[in-house]
């Protein structure tokens, strides 16, 4: 692979999405999109059309909106369906991923253990222990944590391993957040299955930047956030997918908004849960919070996610070459192979919070997640290779520079 900036900038020429950086408002050399996406020309017209919405028709907007703020949630989902791969009824935007997982896991938890691994994002583990202690169960008894061997990865043998016929619920990221590892969630899925269990993900790591078949596939729920690699704005609300075959369960955590739509205003004392995916809302949507993610996601049904997924594949691995070539003092600890790899990298380094705050000096804006991960993540609708090659220089120098050395947590805050 040429890695030179001449060899960039050819790439670049080449690049089908390049076009699409100029719909960004982009703060320096921005590898942070795992984390929090920037603003698009296309969120910020949306959010604007709702606020004037907002301001001419005032409550008149939920049903004279366009669309009708009534049924935005809905329409968002049937946006959002074909990203993971998924019917139109399938898929709703409502609430928070944690509150998501809360509602899907005491939904479908019957009274088994649910397995899940070590090096899951915490919100995950604290959601399903709370579901289980509900339940009178104890966490450390039924919650069945897979062990990573590396302290990056977790082997898909061994969460297989650990599925027996006590389990109801197989809860997996489809990316760890730290390592950037993508899971096989077929084999997964038929996994649960083959022992009595249901199959659930989460997917904020993957939701825009990795496409998905969770229908083709089997996969019975799962939960995911629009402020990353959907650019959707600070705190989006989130989405959630149920298979079809699952619309009879009645939601656990019950709201006026996930009522049936024709009877929800009669305002009845008694809770007539919608048909499909809707179900599981809970309160009012709020609509301006949704707003940017309709424009957002024109951004990417423009690019295409296969498009999307083809190029951050090349960008990582790109972004692998050049720390392989030129960060001698880092490892590399997301896997290289392209079916294992979600959308970003991790650069491992002993003073990996130094590096990350040096770096932020310097306008890169990337993230540290302890104990030494330094996450770097080219996002392929705004990031060039000419960008990864420059990112890469701004690390060289600052390691041969030792601007790194005696930062420590307290002197700076690195998200």
């Amino acid at each position: 692979m040429d890695t030179s900036r001449a060899g960039a900038r050819e790439r670049d020429a080449a690049d089908p999405l390049a076009a699409f950086a100029d719909r960004f408002d982009v703060p320096g050399l921005y590898m942070d999109g795992n984390s929090l996406g920037p603003i698009s020309q296309d969120a910020e017209r949306t959010l604007d059309r709702v606020r004037e919405e907002w301001r001419e028709r005032a409550i008149g907007g939920w049903t004279d909106g366009d669309p009708p703020w009534f049924e935005y949630a809905e329409a968002l989902g049937d946006r959002l369906a074909p990203l993971v791969g998924a019917d139109s009824s399938e898929v709703v935007v409502a609430n928070s991923t944690t509150v998501n997982i809360h509602t899907l896991i005491d939904t479908f938890l019957e009274d088994g253990t649910v397995v899940v691994n070590e090096l899951d994002f915490p919100t995950d583990h604290y959601a399903i222990r709370a579901q289980l202690r509900r339940r009178g169960l104890d966490p450390d008894e039924h919650l069945v944590v897979v062990e990573s061997r590396d302290g990056r990865t977790i082997d898909a043998d061994d969460v297989i391993d650990a599925l027996s016929e006590d389990v109801d619920v197989l809860f997996m990221p489809s990316v760890l957040y730290r390592s950037g590892q993508l899971f096989d969630l077929e084999r997964l899925t038929s996994a649960a299955h083959d022992h009595g269990a249901l199959a659930g993900f989460d997917l904020a790591h993957s939701v825009g930047v990795v496409d998905h078949a969770l229908g083709e596939i089997g996969v019975d729920f799962a939960v995911w956030c629009h402020y990353k690699y959907c650019n959707a704005g600070p705190g989006a609300p989130a989405g959630l997918y149920v298979a079809e075959r699952h619309f009879d369960r009645r939601p656990a955590l019950p709201g006026w908004w996930g009522h049936e739509k024709e009877t929800q205003f009669e305002l009845r004392q008694t809770y007539t849960p919608a048909p499909d995916a809707g179900a599981y809302q809970i309160g009012t949507p709020p609509v301006l919070a949704m707003a940017p993610l309709e424009g957002a996601l024109e951004t990417i049904e423009a690019a295409g996610i296969e498009a999307i997924r083809e190029n951050s594949l090349e960008l990582t691995e790109y972004l692998i070459s050049l720390a392989d070539e030129r960060l001698p003092e880092c490892t590399v600890g997301t896997p290289r192979e392209p079916a294992r790899r979600g959308g970003h990298v991790a650069l491992e380094h002993p003073d990996a919070y130094g590096v990350c705050h040096a770096l932020k000096e310097r306008d890169v804006v990337v993230d540290f997640r302890p104990p030494n991960v330094i996450r770097v993540c080219p996002s392929p609708l705004y990031t060039s290779f000419e960008d990864v090659y420059r990112v890469v220089e701004e690390f060289v120098e600052v390691l041969e520079e030792g601007e790194y050395e005696g930062i420590e947590p307290k002197d700076a805050d690195v998200t």
